[in-house]
């Protein structure tokens, strides 16, 4: 069986881990504090703190922001469910939106529609590695007439002074838009380091400040790092110094901080991040392109564009004028020739927890159509030439 996405684990990575191991250093510690530098200096933004998961990133950026009941929260209606499930925990409404039929990004145009005196931050998903297009979302907060729109309450909302864009990039570590990489391209941007993840620590997430500056990253930086840890004023590595044992909780905060086991994972990674995992994932990708170029029952996905890269993480294959009915049996002839497919993803509207708040499918035409015929397909760096033109014969016969 071709497996669908297991982690990229050599040498290198168990090496990395084992001197974590060997060092004494198991929980936050100083490659968890190595890896946040890196990654900064890998998106070029002045701070990151790392987290247990992108989740908890996303949940925390709202919490900070002042985000509570009574506000509103705009997501695209194709995505995960962790994007919105991270508003109701705030108690605020997600406001779904509809995405662009080509790209699967949030339709600018339908965010617009939606925007109230009661939004309060938007979250834009970066489905299967490729970029929205974030400056057209920029410019939308940064109008005139949607700034009037806003109603600022929290200390956070009045020094922005406007709608917060808060960038779900759980896929898109290594993307690129207009000569940027994904972490640059607006407020605050939150990575995924999931098992499943090009970049991955097991389980652990970032997130990467890019705010204007009227605010003051370092403070940000140490605000979070206490927020992580239950509100208390030092980490371990801080308390281990000579005097420094005493610390004092100012609030309550939560647990969220990452692991030196899992930032090892990461810095074993991050190094050749783009020489060999990006370079492979994109190989791989064409691979997939060329041969289903041929057939025209074929939808190939946009992952490249005048403006914009991918970083190659879900390749989403549509295929054209079949039912959600159709696709699901063929997925089953595709598991049947040993080779593992999935979706990416089911909307929010069809799941149980969304439908019960009243959300219905038929307001999404555009996530519900690209959904019926989405057959995620392999990418992960140990897939060889053989195997994609394996999984490539399986998708075909099975649609034929």
């Amino acid at each position: 069986m071709i497996p669908f996405s297991p982690p990229k684990i050599d040498q290198k990575v168990i090496d990395e881990v084992s001197d974590a191991l060997r060092s004494g250093w198991i929980t936050t510690g100083p490659k968890t504090k190595l890896f946040e530098k890196k990654i900064a200096e890998y998106c070029k933004a002045e701070k990151v703190l790392c987290v247990n998961s992108a989740t908890a990133g996303l949940e925390l950026v709202l919490r900070w922001f002042g985000v509570k009941e009574g506000d509103e929260v705009i997501v695209p209606a194709y995505t995960y469910c962790a994007t919105a499930n991270v508003v109701v925990h705030c108690g605020a409404k997600p406001v779904m939106a509809d995405i662009n039929p080509d790209d699967f990004c949030i339709s600018v145009k339908d965010i617009l529609s939606k925007i109230t005196e009661k939004t309060k931050v938007i979250i834009p998903v970066d489905i299967a590695g490729f970029p929205c297009d974030y400056d057209s979302i920029n410019s939308l907060v940064n109008s005139d007439d949607i700034k009037k729109k806003f109603s600022a309450e929290s200390d956070e909302q009045k020094k922005l002074g406007r709608i917060l864009v808060l960038s779900d990039a759980a896929h898109s570590i290594g993307a690129v838009y207009k000569g940027k990489k994904t972490g640059a391209l607006t407020d605050i941007t939150v990575f995924s380091f999931h098992a499943v993840k090009n970049l991955t620590t097991a389980e652990g997430g970032a997130i990467v400040f890019n705010l204007p500056e009227q605010f003051n990253k370092e403070e940000l930086y140490n605000y979070f790092n206490i927020l992580t840890l239950h509100g208390q004023t030092k980490d371990a590595l801080a308390k281990s110094k000579i005097g420094q044992w005493r610390y004092d909780v100012i609030f309550a905060g939560y647990k969220a901080n990452m692991t030196d086991l899992q930032a090892a994972i990461g810095l074993a990674e991050i190094d050749r991040y783009d020489e060999e995992t990006i370079t492979r994932r994109k190989a791989i990708f064409d691979r997939y392109s060329k041969a289903f170029s041929k057939y025209s029952w074929a939808k190939l996905p946009v992952y490249e564009d005048q403006s914009r890269k991918s970083s190659y993480h879900v390749y989403l294959l549509r295929i054209n004028n079949i039912t959600e009915t159709q696709r699901d049996e063929i997925i089953t002839r595709i598991f049947e020739r040993e080779v593992s497919v999935n979706v990416h993803f089911q909307p929010l509207p069809l799941l149980s927890v969304y439908k019960q708040l009243g959300y219905k499918m038929e307001d999404y035409p555009v996530s519900y159509q690209n959904y019926s015929c989405e057959i995620s397909l392999p990418v992960y760096f140990d897939l060889t030439d053989e195997q994609v033109d394996v999984v490539v014969q399986a998708v075909v016969d099975s649609v034929e």
